[in-house]
């Protein structure tokens, strides 16, 4: 069986106040924390840039500062975020910062994601049993994703397709059927729960969804937990043939009393080892995805 690699997904939109202190906000936090993570065993750093409060920063210079950051302190591979929900943002206008670090040697990034569908993103209160919000769409079209496709691998990024349910799934089909998706492909499964339900729960049910269509050759998948608990159901992953990529962006893990993102990932490889599994480096990770 292939090495495990463990994406580290450090940040994300988590608030400080809404769950884990430990959460990085500024470059410099979230270079501490990718270097940690790696430390720790993980050989992507998945980081969303955020301004001193916490809020979304979606400046070009934020993000560059940051890559530039992460790659003189570590050889960890690095996965920058596109953003949040889209609604009328252009594709070009949502990779342009992508594209841009991409074309500096000290400072490109190693990956870039693409959500292969469009999803709401709206939180429900299970409490109150309302929605918190009512317009959050994370918006893609195929024009865009194959717009994407085209210019990551033009800029010799490995695109990571996003699939938060079994749509999404079959869409990542079409693009490598297509030849726009060189292979290996790398799926991200990402299942939801409490007050996120836009995907597939973390459940052994909900994950054997989408591995009843998974491509059957030319992937390598990996599965995260976006509100909830990802160690439910880690073993079932790990042992399934597939990667993991966790972190306090997703859940602030409470019942594991607040951990950093480096305990998770440290949590994550004693589970791997039991199982039988070592760990990838970057440089085997690299390998494993068919990277250059």
């Amino acid at each position: 069986m292939q090495k495990l690699i463990i994406e580290a997904r450090i940040n994300e939109y988590m608030m400080r106040e809404d769950g884990n202190e430990n959460v990085p906000y500024s470059p410099d936090e979230i270079t501490a924390d990718a270097v940690a993570v790696r430390e720790a065993g993980a050989s992507i750093v998945h980081f969303h840039a955020r301004k001193p409060d916490g809020a979304p920063e979606h400046d070009h210079e934020v993000y560059a500062q940051t890559v530039r950051q992460i790659r003189r302190a570590s050889d960890i591979l690095v996965h920058p975020t596109l953003g949040f929900v889209t609604l009328d943002a252009s594709a070009e206008t949502r990779i342009e910062h992508i594209l841009r670090m991409a074309k500096d040697p000290e400072g490109a990034p190693h990956f870039a994601p693409m959500d292969t569908g469009s999803v709401n993103v709206d939180r429900f209160d299970p409490v109150a049993k309302r929605f918190t919000s009512n317009n959050l769409i994370y918006k893609n079209s195929t024009g865009t994703l194959h717009h994407f496709a085209r210019e990551f691998r033009a800029a010799g990024l490995k695109p990571s397709l996003v699939c938060w349910n079994i749509g999404f799934t079959r869409f990542a089909q079409t693009l490598l059927d297509a030849g726009l998706v060189d292979k290996p492909a790398y799926l991200l499964f990402i299942m939801t729960d409490n007050e996120y339900i836009g995907g597939h729960p973390a459940t052994p049910e909900g994950l054997r969804a989408h591995l009843d269509f998974l491509p059957k050759s030319g992937v390598e998948w990996s599965a995260a937990g976006f509100g909830g608990n990802l160690f439910r159901i880690a073993g079932s992953i790990i042992g399934a043939g597939g990667h993991i990529s966790i972190g306090i962006g997703d859940y602030a893990y409470k019942e594991l009393g607040y951990p950093t993102n480096a305990a998770v990932v440290r949590e994550i490889v004693s589970i791997a080892r039991q199982l039988g599994r070592e760990i990838a480096s970057p440089a085997e990770t690299k390998q494993i995805l068919g990277m250059k």
